[in-house]
């Protein structure tokens, strides 16, 4: 009976660990990842144009504005100035909104249980589905006609918050995005 009782302790303290550390990293904040070209030479571009992915998802025309802004923001910190036509750049992004589920776990009991503690403790449990928004961003040499540099962001969304905190969070998803464009020089 004293084995069984330690087995179930050390599970439920297992299973409340591994709760724990997916909550830290869920709530970590924006994921973000770029890839490059790495024969290509990034200062030779100073001029972008946007233009829409055949294929892609925009969102709603309010939605489409902020993204742009948020962009042209960051790409004019870089140097580039975005024009109507004859750019070394072409680019352009798509959205994705996912929906994921997310565990909450938290414990009831008396005492502080665990390893020769007393006490008895049960972990109780609740799923929900949580929006996550996935924004990839693509940049085109126009000249080469390929893909010389992608960004994706990945973010969970809180639907209830104001428009004002979104663009906000969406101008910090967007630095972060940008944080890495120009890529490096490759070293030889």
């Amino acid at each position: 009976m004293r084995q069984k009782r330690t087995l179930m302790r050390l599970t439920e303290q297992v299973t409340f660990l591994a709760a724990f550390l997916l909550m830290a990293a869920c709530a970590y904040g924006q994921d973000v990842h770029y890839n490059y070209d790495r024969s290509v030479n990034f200062a030779t571009y100073k001029t972008y144009q946007w233009v829409e992915i055949p294929g892609g998802s925009v969102p709603d025309r309010l939605i489409d504005l902020a993204i742009k802004q948020a962009a042209d923001e960051q790409l004019a910190q870089k140097g580039l100035t975005k024009v109507e036509e004859n750019a070394d750049l072409y680019i352009g992004y798509q959205v994705a909104i996912s929906l994921e589920k997310s565990v909450d776990l938290w414990s009831t009991g008396t005492g502080p249980g665990g390893w020769g503690g007393w006490g008895d403790r049960t972990v109780h449990g609740q799923t929900s589905t949580v929006p996550v928004g996935i924004l990839l961003m693509d940049l085109y040499d126009v000249a080469k006609k390929q893909l010389v540099w992608r960004g994706d962001a990945v973010k969970t969304i809180d639907l209830k918050t104001d428009p004002d905190k979104n663009y906000k969070n969406l101008q910090k998803a967007m630095a972060k995005l940008f944080k890495n464009y120009p890529p490096p020089k490759a070293s030889k």
